[in-house]
C-alpha cells in the first residue's frame, strides 16, 4: 500500500486525457499535473530542447513525495524516457510501449499508421517497438504538427472546417494506404477521434495513446502493490507554467466535467 501521490505532465493539456483514464481506472489515488503551457507544443522544437524542458517538469514534480511519474506526453516520451529513467529513482512511465503493443494486437492485415509530433515521428520509437514484438507489421507514419495547436486552441468538434480540411489533408494517404489501425500518437489527438474516425471509417480502430498508457499505469502499480489504501478518494491538482484560468477553461474539456480542483501557475524555468 502507498498513498503517495502519482506525478503526471505534458507540454500542454492533451496529458489531461491520461489523467482522465487514471481517476476511472484508480479512483483512490492522488494526482499532480503540471501542465507546460507555457512552452506548448514541445513537438518541433530540438532533442536537446525537449529533454531539457522535460528535466525542469519532472524536477517541479519531485518537490512533491511521489511514488511515480507518467509522461503523458508522446514528444517526451519518444524523446526523452531512457533519460528520464535513468536519473530518477522512482518509476517513470511512457505512452509508447503501451500504445505500441495495443496496436500490435490490433491489426488484421498488418498495416498501421502512426500519426504524432514532428519529434515523435523522427525518433522512430514507435516503429522499433513494434518492430521488436511483430516485425511482419507495417508502420507508416506521418507527423500532424497542426493538430495540436487546433486542440489548444479548441478547434476539434465536428463541423470544425478548419480542423476537418486538416484531419483530410493529414490522414488522406494513411486511408489510401488501407491501415486499420491508427495510432494517436499525441494524448492530444484522442479530442480530434471523432473528426479522425468519421475520416478514417468504422473499420479502422484509433489506438488512443492516453488510455493505454493509463491501462498499464494501473496494471503496474497493481503488480508492484503499490496502489493506495482501500477506501481512499483520491485527490487531483493541477499546475501549469500559464495562465490558470486558461487552463481551467480547456481542461474541463479534455477531463468531461468541470474543474473545480485549484489550478496553480508557477515558473517552470526555476527547476
Amino acid at each position: 500500500m502507498d498513498n503517495r501521490p502519482i506525478g503526471v505532465f505534458d507540454s500542454g493539456l492533451g496529458g489531461l486525457t491520461a489523467v482522465r483514464e487514471l481517476q476511472r481506472l484508480l479512483p483512490g489515488e492522488d494526482i499532480i499535473y503540471f501542465g507546460d503551457t507555457g512552452r506548448v507544443p514541445y513537438g518541433g522544437r530540438s532533442k536537446d530542447t525537449i529533454i531539457r524542458y522535460a528535466r525542469q517538469d519532472v524536477a517541479f514534480l519531485r518537490t512533491f513525495d511521489l511514488k511515480a511519474i507518467v509522461i503523458a506526453c508522446g514528444t517526451v516520451s519518444t524523446t526523452a524516457l531512457d533519460v528520464l529513467t535513468a536519473e530518477n529513482d522512482i518509476p517513470v512511465w511512457g505512452v509508447v510501449e503501451p500504445a505500441a503493443r495495443a496496436a500490435a494486437q490490433a491489426t488484421r492485415n498488418g498495416k498501421v499508421g502512426l500519426i504524432g509530433t514532428q519529434a515523435t515521428i523522427r525518433s522512430g520509437a514507435y516503429e522499433r517497438r513494434i518492430a521488436q514484438g511483430a516485425p511482419q507489421i507495417r508502420v507508416m507514419a506521418a507527423a500532424c504538427p497542426l493538430f495540436v495547436p487546433l486542440v489548444e486552441n479548441g478547434r476539434f468538434r465536428r463541423g470544425d472546417i478548419v480542423a476537418e480540411t486538416v484531419v483530410g489533408e493529414y490522414l488522406e494517404p494513411f486511408r489510401t494506404a488501407g491501415v486499420d489501425t491508427l495510432v494517436l500518437g499525441c494524448t492530444h489527438y484522442p479530442l480530434l477521434t471523432e473528426i479522425i474516425g468519421d475520416y478514417m471509417g468504422p473499420e479502422v480502430t484509433l489506438i488512443d495513446v492516453g488510455r493505454t498508457c493509463a491501462d498499464a499505469v494501473a496494471r503496474h502499480l497493481t503488480d508492484m502493490d503499490a496502489l493506495s489504501g482501500p477506501g481512499r478518494t483520491g485527490e487531483s491538482r493541477y499546475y501549469v507554467s500559464d495562465s490558470a484560468e486558461d487552463f481551467s477553461r480547456l481542461a474541463s474539456v479534455f477531463l468531461r466535467r468541470d474543474v473545480e480542483e485549484s489550478v496553480t501557475q508557477v515558473d517552470i524555468w526555476k527547476y
